[in-house]
């Protein structure tokens, strides 16, 4: 029996034990494909080792041809994984794994970091407290605390929210370059109530005025009856990477009050940034116009890397207790 069949006869048996209901098992044709991958990620393992290596060695070490080595190595070498001494022909690891590294670092601080200050202002506003970052053309939660007034909240931390109905999205558009702004609010824009702003030209306005501000707010415009206010979160360079945001039933947070919240969560924002590194020369990491959009390029998704106040997490999902996103 040939390898290919005795391999479709493993995949078929294997199946049959699972029982009923059991999810498929991948096509055989995927196993070259996940093969590749653990050798890129072996080679990655011997240059981290050893400092550098040749197509000889990284071959031998892999068991496999030479040929096949180098093809994995000039993917790796494509994304910058990797980088190939021209005089001496090693390879040793390249640019993008201090990127993924950078990212991965920077995404634990700003958890590790706001934690017990999210907790604080949870309890302070008595609402719930969301961190973000920007994550593609989403805010993405990376942790929650619930307050005394949010009775059962879900916990939205992992999820995605949109961008333009939301606090915290508003915040983390607002700190990037006008040309990535526009990469991020493609048309057409989502409506989720009436007051869901859905046109690029409004936007700009309104991120004119988060940034006067130092702070976004979304009312009842991801879900009607929740109101969410969002401030940024800057690294030690000043570059916003976060928002944190408080956000609950609008019949709680009513218009008299987000004044108070929204000083409440910017000073939550200049602590966590202060945490980071941050020294703003405005005394406030949260103050208004203290990044120039341009110059603080954004929030990348620490994978290159947030959230959004103002709304519950997805579309419809705060309930009136205040178990709302931000």
């Amino acid at each position: 029996m040939s390898n290919t069949v005795a391999e479709t006869e493993r995949v078929r048996a294997a199946g049959s034990e699972a029982g009923p209901g059991a999810p498929a098992e991948p096509a055989v044709q995927s196993e070259p494909a996940v093969q590749s991958v653990d050798r890129a990620v072996r080679i990655l393992e011997i240059l981290a080792r050893d400092g550098e290596a040749g197509v000889t060695e990284v071959a031998g070490e892999l068991g496999v041809h030479k040929s096949t080595a180098s093809r994995l190595l000039a993917a790796l070498d494509r994304r910058e994984l990797v980088t190939q001494d021209a005089a001496r022909g090693k390879f040793r690891l390249g640019v993008g794994i201090v990127r993924l590294a950078g990212a991965a670092s920077a995404r634990l601080d700003v958890l590790q970091e706001s934690r017990a200050v999210a907790r604080m202002l949870a309890h302070e506003v008595g609402e719930t407290v969301n961190l973000a970052i920007l994550s593609g053309r989403d805010a993405l939660y990376l942790d929650q605390a619930a307050g005394p007034a949010a009775l059962s909240p879900h916990n939205w931390a992992g999820q995605r929210i949109p961008l333009h109905a939301t606090s915290d999205g508003k915040v983390l558009l607002a700190y990037l370059p006008a040309d990535e702004v526009a990469d991020h609010l493609v048309p057409p824009l989502r409506r989720f109530t009436d007051h869901t702003i859905t046109t690029a030209a409004a936007f700009a306005r309104v991120l004119a005025e988060v940034r006067r501000r130092g702070y976004a707010t979304a009312v009842a415009e991801l879900e009607e009856g929740l109101t969410a206010v969002a401030a940024p979160v800057r690294n030690s360079e000043g570059r916003v990477i976060a928002s944190i945001s408080a956000s609950g039933p609008g019949f709680r947070i009513r218009a008299e009050r987000i004044d108070a919240v929204a000083g409440a969560v910017r000073r939550a924002a200049g602590d966590i940034s202060r945490r980071l590194g941050w020294a703003d020369p405005a005394g406030s990491a949260g103050s208004a116009g203290s990044a120039d959009p341009a110059g603080s390029a954004g929030s990348a998704d620490p994978a290159g890397s947030a959230g959004s106040a103002g709304s519950a997490g997805s579309a419809g999902s705060a309930d009136p207790a205040g178990s709302g996103t931000s």
